[in-house]
């Protein structure tokens, strides 16, 4: 520095105290420049004033000696005591140097411009929010510096800065908005400790509407929840939670539409506790916004539905992600496939001041507001909040993009048992809503679906019988094609037309893919093919699936498989309770339709004779069932003989009581009898043999009967 140069009205004193090395000299040279610019405020001096500052911040706080920098803060903070409430007149010019000098790469002068500020804060209080962003700036690059004594020293101004920011109503939220968005990025962990102290104080201001900025905030709050720190993670973990409360109080100022995606993207987060958080904010967010979220379902889907398989030991987001995945799917309703025709948007509904009150009231009781677990929170009513400026929200269902997130979970061959249940069930849900827009995806769901039947679980193979649609349902009632389709298909457009007017084209397709994949997966046929029909038959017509099977098996030109399709078809006829309304309503035959589909059975179980007995049995045509068993053609094999020793067995069952109480009536069933005694001739001497012989002795002599009718 020049000795010779001018620093009036600072006297020569003064300027060599500034430049000590000792904190004392310095000290007594900030007491005189204190006493200078009071007498300057007494003169209300205003240039005078300015010129002191001018010279402390460019000669000393600013110059290239670091003694020189120390005297100039000291001096600094001493002009802002001197000035009082009318430091705030000149606060730009007493900060910028005092800021300049957080950077500075010696820690003690970092220190003493921690202290400078602190004073000159103290002083101007309230004044000094003007320039809150570039005092929040300096102090998050000081909340990380490497030295203790400076961090401390920044704390100390946090906390000073903190009460004045509480105690104020004039803190200008807009324009630091742009700056929390920047720093809360930092991956430093005391930047992120910062950061989230901050948001905690400015969330507990009551004149201070954090949430109107959540959506800025919100991604860089979840990156913070991961950081490797307990403590941190737990103050941002309280942060969330308070974020969350607000939420739930004020659902009509939320911007639910603008955090949607920034919710889907943590649900889908390797860390549990952000997992966690993510998926409690989304079912609250489901919950409140309702509908709302409708244009988001493909994003929340694929972030619910890998969490549905999770085991034990991410029990607690498991539970919360059924919760979403099941109130989602409620949001879906019929209006969405209605509106599509009209070419309009859905409507969301407008809550009443009771609903909503009655659904934020059962939710008081969450701990720490985001991780509550334990219940769908009476999803079953869903309420949907809507904004003040607006009486009717406008949503529009993204069938398109579900769709294609549920295509690429059947896809998926790691997906959990549990995930593709999910799946199923939101097709399912969507044909019976939306058959309309469904009916496009159906060609390109029907493959993957088809596949699904080899699927070890018994949960999942009979559900995409029902995504095909009930061949005795409307196309409105399910998942058939729109009422305009007409039937039958024009010619060439199907494998095979359906023989009653009841099942639509997908149906019967349907049956002709199953047929084939138990025709090329025998394995299947075998181990798993009964439970796949039993289950079709209780979820769909039990009618019109052996109608279309039987149908399609008249064409069967793999004669073997034939057969064995039409036993396995037969034994699940007679002994499943799924299907005794269907044997009733064959062993009368008293309708048309009754007779029409045995018709159409009897056609395709001559591909087996023994089933064909079996048939006539059941559907008491006794003349029949002996003139078939006197057929001298009939080729006498072991496999035959297996059959044989099965319909004896099943003939001693309750589902042929009604037969076995007609051998009492000699006279009227003869060829039951004659039936009967056929088969004990094709047996050979065996436990079977042994059963129908000894059911045969006792049939009543025929002359008795008549004696006793008689008397």
């Amino acid at each position: 520095m020049n000795p010779e140069k001018d620093f009036s009205p600072l006297t020569p004193s003064i300027v060599r105290a500034l430049n000590d090395k000792l904190y004392e000299k310095r000290k007594v040279a900030a007491l005189e420049i204190e006493k200078l610019v009071r007498e300057f405020v007494a003169q209300n001096s205003t240039a005078q004033i300015k010129h002191v500052i001018l010279i402390l911040s460019q000669e000393f706080a600013l110059s290239q000696h670091p003694h020189s920098r120390k005297g100039g803060l000291i001096g600094l903070a001493a002009c802002s005591i001197a000035l009082g409430k009318d430091s705030g007149l000149y606060l730009k010019e007493l900060i910028e140097p005092v800021l300049t000098c957080f950077n500075d790469a010696d820690s003690r002068l970092r220190y003493y411009a921690c202290e400078a500020l602190y004073n000159i804060v103290k002083v101007a209080r309230g004044s000094v929010l003007p320039h809150f962003n570039v005092l929040f700036d300096g102090l998050s690059k000081l909340a990380a510096d490497p030295d203790p004594n400076v961090k401390s020293g920044s704390e100390l101004l946090d906390r000073l800065l903190k009460d004045i920011v509480t105690e104020s109503n004039k803190f200008d939220l807009i324009s630091f908005i742009p700056l929390l968005r920047e720093r809360i990025y930092s991956n430093n962990q005391y930047a992120r400790q910062f950061i989230i102290s901050w948001i905690l104080v400015l969330e507990s201001v009551p004149d201070i509407n954090l949430l109107d900025y959540l959506p800025e905030i919100l991604d860089g709050l979840f990156q913070i929840l991961g950081d490797n720190s307990k403590e941190i993670r737990k103050m941002c973990e309280v942060a969330l939670g308070e974020f969350l409360k607000e939420i739930k109080k004020n659902p009509s100022s939320v911007k639910f539409a603008e955090m949607a995606n920034i919710l889907v993207i943590h649900c889908q987060a390797s860390d549990d506790l952000i997992q966690l958080t993510a998926m409690c904010w989304m079912r609250e967010f489901i919950q409140l916004a309702g509908r709302v979220m409708l244009p988001y379902s493909s994003g929340i889907l694929t972030a619910v539905l890998p969490c549905l398989s999770y085991d034990d030991r991410k029990k607690r987001i498991l539970a919360v992600a059924n919760v979403c995945n099941q109130s989602l799917m409620k949001l879906v309703i019929p209006e969405d496939d209605e509106v599509a025709d009209e070419g309009k948007p859905g409507l969301a509904s407008l809550p009443t001041d009771t609903d909503q009150e009655e659904s934020l009231s059962k939710q008081e009781g969450v701990s720490g507001g985001c991780l509550d677990t334990s219940g769908d929170s009476n999803f079953s009513s869903t309420s949907v909040f809507m904004p003040a400026s607006a009486e009717r929200l406008q949503v529009t269902l993204n069938l398109d993009g579900i769709v294609q997130v549920l295509d690429c979970h059947l896809h998926d061959a790691g997906a959990g048992m549990m995930t593709r249940i999910a799946v199923l069930k939101w097709l399912y849900h969507l044909y019976i809503k939306t058959p309309r827009k469904m009916f496009r995806h159906t060609d390109s769901l029907f493959p993957i679906l088809l596949k699904t039947l080899s699927d070890e679980s018994d949960e999942v193979s009979p559900r995409l019988a029902v995504d095909q649609g009930s061949p005795n349902q409307g196309p409105g009632a399910g998942c058939g094609p729109p009422r305009s389709f007409t039937w039958p298909p024009p010619s060439g457009s199907m494998e095979c037309s359906p023989t009653t007017p009841t099942m639509n084209s997908y149906f019967y397709k349907f049956m002709i893919n199953l047929l084939k994949r138990f025709s090329s997966e025998r394995k299947l046929l075998e181990t798993r093919g009964a439970f796949i029909i039993r289950q079709l038959c209780l979820l769909l017509n039990a009618e019109n699936i052996f109608h279309s099977m039987a149908d399609i098996l008249l064409r069967e030109e793999d004669l073997k498989f034939a057969s064995t399709m039409v036993h396995t078809l037969n034994t699940i006829l007679l002994t499943s309770s799924e299907l005794f309304q269907l044997r009733n309503q064959l062993k009368d035959l008293k309708t048309p339709e009754s007779r029409n589909l045995f018709c159409c059975l009897y056609r395709s179980w001559c591909h087996n004779p023994v089933t064909t007995v079996s048939l006539c049995f059941l559907t008491q045509n006794y003349k029949h069932a002996y003139d078939l068993i006197q057929n001298g053609d009939l080729e006498v094999t072991v496999d035959f003989l297996i059959e044989v020793d099965k319909l004896v067995q099943l003939i001693e069952c309750p589902i042929f009581t009604y037969l076995r109480l007609q051998l009492l009536d000699v006279k009227s069933n003869p060829f039951l009898i004659r039936a009967l005694y056929g088969l004990l001739m094709l047996l050979p001497q065996s436990s079977a043999f042994q059963l129908l012989s000894h059911r045969l002795q006792c049939v009543p002599n025929p002359e008795l009967m008549q004696a006793a009718a008689a008397a």
